[in-house]
């Protein structure tokens, strides 16, 4: 058949070779110029729009190179709208909550994909308390997604543009009035700060050269040209280990690239992880009379909190995965800290937002007042050992996997809250299925990897079982 003389225009969405745009209760993520496009992002834009109260919308966004571009369609939509926008420029994620109470603002999107490859880019979403928006206000953002036609309003009711000259004092006083700077000071730490050219190294370094701290920072300009593969594992820091011992430092800190997460490398060059950045905040939160109180942790994140936890005489208490699940159950038993263990501790006098200024400020403090260095501090801790697995479900009932490995599983207590959580005294089991994927994952924790793993291994062969 000859082709046409003016084919119809293809829509990039419809790539079969990009994965699909995903979308989830908190925002969309995806690969820009394929499953993420302007009109994408306008359209997204506009269903938030739609259930937020009157007022100023804030837009940030990391370090990307697509950030600045996203930013402009999104401004435009909304100004289109009659919404009042500031752009803040690029801003670390959880700055960008503290700035929606600061300015009182009716809700901010930030802009950016977290750990995901240079390719990709997402927006989360904020409502006017400075969270993340819950399940049920992302789904009904969703829906409005899927059916909107946005009504553009008149030359006379275009919503104007503002922009924010330091965006970042706010979050930066916060952070530093929750720590005792005086002794931080008194110590004289050499730190390294991994920014990965993201969105953390501008508040990082003020933050840090404010404790005291001598300060080297790498990939500190936003430029979204990453160093390294962005998430802040082992096997894309070993130069930056190398890089802590060779400059003397007594910590490392890594930040992913829109600095909500931290992980820790000691002053021996040990990739200290990201479990431990939470474990250390809340052992130095549990310390002090002010901070001790119940603490929330989600389903997947390290035993090692709930055991600091219950040395203080505290309840951990575990939500669904999802910062906004952590921080709605924080506010339900009136937690004074939590987080997630993929390096997000979260301090409710600054915010309800993973946030690595927050995660490094508590370990400079927990240093300066035990006189110990990091190594020693982990060691402290009784170790647990995390292993994540994965299998396919294609034609497989989730719910009859679920049933199936609660029954194996007989003595453990289950727990229906996210997926199938199965708890024993000194190890767990959590078995949840994706949200974009046809898989279902095992994460399990025990004293050593190899049990952890054989949990993984005893589950996964439950899946292709006939019921």
């Amino acid at each position: 058949m000859p082709a046409s003389a003016n084919p119809a225009p293809t829509n990039p969405e419809d790539n079969l070779s990009a994965p699909p745009l995903i979308i989830s209760v908190s925002g969309l993520r995806g690969i820009v110029g394929k499953t993420l496009t302007p009109s994408v992002a306008m359209r997204y834009a506009a269903a938030l729009h739609e259930h937020l109260a009157p007022g100023v919308v804030l837009i940030g966004r990391d370090g990307r190179t697509t950030g600045a571009m996203l930013a402009s369609s999104i401004i435009a939509q909304l100004t289109a709208l009659g919404r009042d926008c500031v752009d803040v420029g690029v801003i670390a994620t959880p700055t960008i909550g503290v700035l929606i109470r600061e300015r009182g603002a009716a809700g901010a999107i930030q802009i950016s994909a977290s750990h995901n490859p240079p390719p990709y880019n997402g927006m989360k979403l904020f409502g006017d308390d400075g969270r993340v928006i819950d399940a049920r206000r992302g789904a009904a953002v969703k829906t409005t997604y899927d059916a909107i036609t946005p009504k553009y309003v008149t030359h006379e009711a275009i919503g104007t543009i503002d922009w924010d000259s330091d965006p970042h004092a706010p979050h930066l006083r916060l952070v530093l009035d929750t720590v005792d700077q005086i002794a931080i000071r008194a110590a004289n730490f050499r730190v390294l700060l991994d920014s990965n050219h993201g969105a953390g190294g501008i508040l990082g370094r003020r933050l840090l050269e404010a404790l005291g701290c001598d300060v080297t920072v790498q990939g500190e300009e936003p430029t979204g040209k990453f160093a390294h593969t962005p998430e802040p594992t082992l096997q894309n820091l070993s130069g930056v280990t190398s890089s802590v011992v060779k400059q003397r430092c007594t910590v490392g800190f890594c930040q992913d690239p829109d600095a909500d997460r931290l992980a820790l490398i000691d002053e021996k060059g040990r990739y200290v992880g990201e479990e431990y950045t939470l474990a250390l905040c809340i052992s130095r939160a549990m310390s002090n009379p002010v901070t001790r109180g119940p603490v929330v942790i989600n389903a997947a994140t390290s035993s090692m909190n709930e055991i600091i936890a219950k040395l203080h005489g505290q309840t951990c208490y575990r939500s669904a995965v999802g910062e906004a699940n952590v921080a709605g159950k924080m506010l339900e038993v009136s937690a004074t800290y939590g987080g997630e263990g993929n390096g997000g501790p979260m301090d409710p006098r600054v915010g309800y937002v993973r946030d690595s200024f927050v995660g490094m400020a508590a370990v400079l403090e927990l240093m300066a007042k035990t006189g110990k260095r990091l190594s020693e501090l982990v060691d402290e801790i009784e170790r647990r050992e995390i292993v994540k697995e994965k299998a396919s479900i294609i034609g497989v009932d989730l719910s009859e996997v679920l049933e199936r490995i609660e029954k194996h599983f007989s003595d453990a207590q289950a727990d229906r809250n996210d997926g199938l959580r199965l708890a024993w005294i000194d190890r767990w089991l959590l078995v949840r299925g994706s949200n974009t994927e046809p898989i279902v994952r095992f994460i399990a924790e025990a004293t050593t990897a190899e049990e952890a793993k054989a949990l993984c291994d005893e589950a996964a062969k439950l899946v292709d079982q006939t019921s």
